[in-house]
């Protein structure tokens, strides 16, 4: 543990519940609401006001934890069909580019430069619940300053076919994948790296240990290795940053489907990275590890832990902030991957390509 007396460094925090737990209104108030806003994370390629018939739903039945999934699911099927109708009339009336409602940024899962001749890779990984349909948002501005990037979810996400249950199963997913990249003309596999976000960093640090020749530097922001799945924190986290619950869904992530109290037995023993040897490991890429020292959802203690273990690496901690340590983060990973691509580039200008602005 980071703290003294084998505590969390969040320790005194861990058995206070957040006020976006006592309900969907409260969600909506006081976590959800200014991102919409924003159109940021999570609500990249939407707009706030889609969204406030949903939340006028939702508040006015006093939905709040337990949630039934299928009754919160089904409160957006009306506004996405009503979505849905308008892309498909634009698109009959020949409105390609108001149908697909992208503006500048093209939301797929691999893109080159045009100058690619060939040009350095970045591999976007996912966490928990960010897909890569809307991590696609970073690609944009990668594209712009000469890199190509390549966005994958995690194993028990979206459309991953690695076995979220089997611990060596990212392994052979990323021979695959690195392999491919290899193989591509306008890729410098020599200059690939990769940024992994939230649960994705626990691929990341992994991944920077067992393929450690084949990549250039490696970011794991707001990851975890080992106290992640330590029952005491298991045990807290439902009522804490997460806006629902954490080691529920972490459960399901995990292979373990509805069985959380399996998870939280067993968890440890079979995925922890100190367990299996992988942080003792001799050689490891160059590693960044940065969050914020006051995360909620993955504990900061586990980068004390990497650190103190295996090859030497580097770490950044946002002081006083929550889970990956947004938006400090952002500008701190962004210089380092520009001196690790040896690409001038200005942060400000990239993270402006972040937020979703709609024409429509």
């Amino acid at each position: 543990m980071a703290a003294p007396g084998n505590e969390f460094f969040i320790q005194k925090k861990l058995s206070t519940p957040a006020a976006h737990h006592t309900s969907f209104a409260q969600l909506w108030a006081t976590k959800w609401r200014k991102p919409a806003e924003m159109g940021v994370y999570p609500f990249m390629f939407g707009t706030a006001a889609d969204f406030l018939p949903i939340v006028a739903s939702l508040t006015q039945r006093d939905v709040k934890e337990p949630y039934d999934w299928d009754e919160y699911a089904r409160t957006f099927f009306p506004t996405a069909e009503k979505l849905k109708k308008v892309a498909e009339q634009a698109e009959k009336e020949g409105d390609v580019e108001k149908a697909k409602g992208e503006g500048d940024v093209v939301p797929v899962y691999h893109l080159v430069p045009e100058s690619a001749k060939p040009v350095p890779a970045l591999i976007i990984l996912t966490g928990l619940d960010g897909y890569r349909t809307e991590l696609a948002v970073w690609m944009e501005g990668w594209r712009q300053v000469g890199i190509a990037t390549i966005v994958l979810e995690i194993p028990g996400t979206g459309d991953c076919p690695a076995n979220a249950s089997d611990p060596t199963s990212p392994d052979r997913l990323w021979s695959s994948v690195l392999d491919w990249i290899d193989a591509q003309e306008g890729l410098d596999s020599k200059k690939t790296a990769m940024w992994a976000f939230s649960t994705g960093g626990y691929y990341a640090m992994r991944v920077a240990h067992t393929h450690h020749e084949r990549l250039a530097g490696v970011v794991a922001l707001g990851g975890g290795c080992h106290h992640m799945f330590d029952r005491r924190w298991l045990d807290e986290v439902n009522h804490l940053e997460y806006p629902f619950d954490l080691a529920d869904t972490l459960a399901w992530k995990w292979g373990y489907g509805d069985d959380v109290e399996a998870f939280k037995r067993e968890g440890m023993e079979k995925f922890s990275l100190l367990k299996d040897g992988t942080l003792d490991r001799p050689e490891c890429a160059r590693l960044l590890l940065v969050n914020g020292t006051e995360d909620e959802i993955f504990p900061i203690d586990d980068y004390y832990l990497a650190l103190m273990h295996g090859a030497p690496k580097e770490a950044r901690f946002v002081e006083g902030v929550k889970h990956m340590g947004e938006p400090a983060s952002f500008f701190i990973i962004l210089k380092w991957l520009y001196k690790l691509f040896d690409i001038q580039a200005d942060p400000v200008k990239q993270m402006q390509t972040l937020p979703f602005k709609p024409k429509y």
